[in-house]
């Protein structure tokens, strides 16, 4: 016992190591699936990344409406200048066209807070002001040939966000006529109009600009194309650290396989961990959730027990019905084709007895028959004994007690007391003969053997022969062909349409039972 102890002890310590080194190349491939996950994701997220909130554009029919409003701010502004800087590793540069307009708005923000201020403290006919208005006039002109452009080149084409134009088109047609149904052009025209400005206020229009418009402005990029057709993308430069850890681990494993179990060559241990192959290949990242599940798996980071049984019985009751009904249709179709190739014909009337081979020179038949009856005379028939006796002797008591002889002689004295002897004697003569007569069958009795083959063989040449006599033979056929088709009809279809939930739920309980009871015991 002490060498046992010692024993799983010492493997416990030498298992340790490996189960943590499990554990960490798990945790390895969940970290670089997440950055993949957010490479893939980062395109199609990246407006929330740069913005830090949400806001859905919703329109079915003439309903329009932007949720929540004002937009819902989950991200701070320094994370989200973090997140983007993201923007190298997918090549992302800021569009000239439309960075060029922010930039002009930002300048007219400051010639507007200019002019105020010399405002609040000068003569507005002063020369200062009045070169603040003539530099406000410019660049209102610069923003207005600027939209024009925009609207017309149409620069969120590029990075694929033209449906970010026709918003900002929308917006700015129901902020300046009320309506979508007016020209975009006209819009951004009055918009950039000092009229509309002095009208509506600088302050109040250059705010709608900055929460409305500059965010979806801001939204364009330029993304270059590479020499091989595709947006320029490095995530290749963050991945490749990992690719090297992967192939290591990949080929030490291999080789520790191949060395551990006998007539497993290299090449067949890596297909032994095929799964890891999908941390190799840079493309199709998204693969490599299935050696990060099998890892995590045997890791015991994660209990897949649960997921794998759903999954199985879900498997399972996707093809059961279709199994069923093709296993069923297939034994019956082999039980016809058996039946029209003239086997069944063949066995009944033994006309291939001559091509039948025997590969024991022994008659199966004689010596079934000599099995059974050996079993049934030495085994059974002594364990029945007592019931088979209680069983003649009510019967025999019947018969008597059912005779008008002995009705009429129930009243004699005695009678009865002698029925019952007779009836003891007359059962236990009988059962006593009978196992007698029985045994006598087990005696090694050549000429017994020789005259029981006789037998089976007259039988079975006879009934043949009565068979195709009597042309019986074509309609056993027929008959068992029209009986195999009722059942495909019948049966088959009912099976194929069993409930396969209601045998699924039948197979979970009697499991649960199962394990209740194993429970139980222990």
């Amino acid at each position: 016992m002490t060498i046992t102890k010692v024993s799983s002890v010492s493997q416990e310590k030498f298992f340790r190591p490996r189960r943590w080194f499990e554990k960490i190349m798990a945790l390895i491939v969940l970290a670089n699936y997440t950055l993949v996950i957010f490479d893939l994701s980062y395109i199609p997220l990246r407006d929330f990344w740069l913005q830090g909130r949400i806001q859905f554009y919703i329109k079915i029919g003439t309903f329009e409406r932007e949720i929540p409003q004002p937009p819902l701010k989950i991200i701070p502004s320094s994370l989200s200048k973090l997140i983007t800087r993201y923007d190298i590793i997918k090549g992302i540069e800021p569009y000239r066209d439309t960075a060029q307009y922010l930039k002009t708005v930002e300048d007219l923000n400051e010639a507007v807070n200019q002019l105020v201020s010399q405002q609040a403290f000068t003569d507005s006919n002063t020369d200062e002001n009045k070169e603040s208005q003539e530099n406000i006039d410019k660049i209102l002109a610069d923003l207005r040939k600027k939209s024009q452009e925009m609207i017309e080149d149409n620069p969120f084409q590029v990075a694929n966000k033209t449906g970010t134009l026709e918003r900002i088109k929308n917006k700015m047609r129901e902020h300046v006529f009320d309506t979508e149904e007016s020209s975009a052009k006209d819009a951004f025209e009055q918009f950039w109009s000092e009229e509309n400005f002095r009208q509506n206020g600088w302050r109040n229009e250059l705010n709608f600009f900055d929460q409305q418009i500059a965010p979806l402005i801001a939204t364009n990029y330029f993304r270059p194309v590479g020499e091989n057709g595709e947006p320029v993308n490095n995530f290749g430069l963050i991945d490749f650290p990992f690719f090297l850890l992967f192939l290591t681990e990949f080929l030490a494993r291999s080789w520790y396989i191949s060395r551990r179990h006998t007539g497993v060559s290299w090449f067949d241990a890596m297909l032994w961990r095929w799964y890891d192959i999908f941390l190799l290949i840079p493309v199709f990242r998204f693969l490599r959730i299935i050696p990060l599940t099998i890892r995590l798996d045997d890791s015991n980071l994660i209990d897949m027990k649960a997921i794998k049984k759903q999954a199985s019985q879900g498997f399972v009751a996707g093809i059961a019905q279709d199994l069923t009904e093709v296993v069923i249709l297939q034994v019956v179709n082999q039980i016809q084709g058996t039946i029209n190739d003239g086997t069944v014909r063949d066995i009944l009337v033994r006309q291939n007895s001559k091509q039948y081979v025997d590969i024991n020179d022994v008659n199966e038949t004689s010596e079934l028959v000599k099995l059974m009856a050996n079993l049934v005379i030495n085994k059974v028939i002594p364990e029945i004994r007592p019931e088979a006796e209680e069983f003649l002797r009510y019967n025999v008591d019947k018969a008597l007690t059912q005779t008008p002889a002995y009705q009429g002689l129930e009243n004699v004295p005695g009678i009865k007391t002698m029925r019952h002897q007779l009836t003891e004697r007359l059962v236990s003569q009988l059962y006593q003969g009978l196992s007698v007569g029985l045994q006598g069958l087990l005696i090694e009795d050549p000429e017994f053997d020789r005259l029981l083959e006789k037998l089976i063989e007259k039988f079975s040449q006879s009934l043949g022969s009565e068979l195709q006599a009597e042309h019986s033979i074509d309609q056993i056929e027929s008959l068992l062909n029209d009986l195999l088709e009722e059942i495909k009809i019948n049966y088959v279809q009912n099976l194929s349409q069993e409930n396969i939930e209601n045998i699924l739920e039948q197979t979970r309980a009697l499991r649960q039972q199962t394990q209740t009871q194993i429970t139980r015991y222990r």
